[in-house]
């Protein structure tokens, strides 16, 4: 059985658990998330691999880079990824990777992007089905009315993860 290696870390954004596969991102989401089961379960399914609590280098830099990010030294992530989905969520997970830092988006926006703009709603349960967050930035995803809706850390954290992105390092 393959290993999915996990660590948890406590931010002033929120709890966080981080997964690992063969020297690739594959989680990055709130431990206390109403979907936790679900993305797990696809997760460990997808990979054929159970959960490991134990570190290694990728889960190390993905906290320092974390870390960075919400102490506004970094706007970029580079760290190597593997996603698990369907080809459709994962057509939209690559398209949310190109909503650029302090910038926003809507679902019919990202819809648009994949080519498929009937796919309003099936866009933003991909949004919400997304195992890297933050890395894999759903929190820019809003409303067509420009009102905050639906993120797996609520939408105070939503909330407070765009304002720190607007503020653009400005000193």
């Amino acid at each position: 059985m393959n290993t999915i290696s996990t660590q948890y870390h406590k931010t002033k954004y929120g709890h966080f658990i981080l997964g690992s596969y063969e020297g690739k991102l594959c989680l990055l989401d709130f431990k206390y998330r109403r979907m936790r089961a679900t993305v797990d379960n696809r997760l460990k399914k997808g990979l054929n691999a159970q959960f490991v609590e134990q570190d290694n280098e990728i889960l190390e830099e993905a906290k320092k880079q974390l870390d960075e990010y919400f102490a506004m030294e970094r706007k970029v992530f580079d760290i190597p990824l593997v996603t698990v989905g369907t080809d459709f969520q994962k057509s939209v997970w690559r398209a949310l990777q190109e909503v650029s830092y302090g910038t926003t988006g809507t679902y019919l926006e990202l819809a648009k992007k994949i080519g498929n703009e009937k796919a309003v709603r099936a866009v933003a349960s991909a949004n919400g089905a997304n195992a890297i967050g933050i890395i894999i930035p759903c929190h820019r995803i809003i409303g067509s009315n420009g009102e905050l809706i639906g993120y797996g850390g609520g939408l105070a954290v939503k909330k407070r993860l765009l304002k720190l992105e607007q503020n653009l390092f400005a000193t």
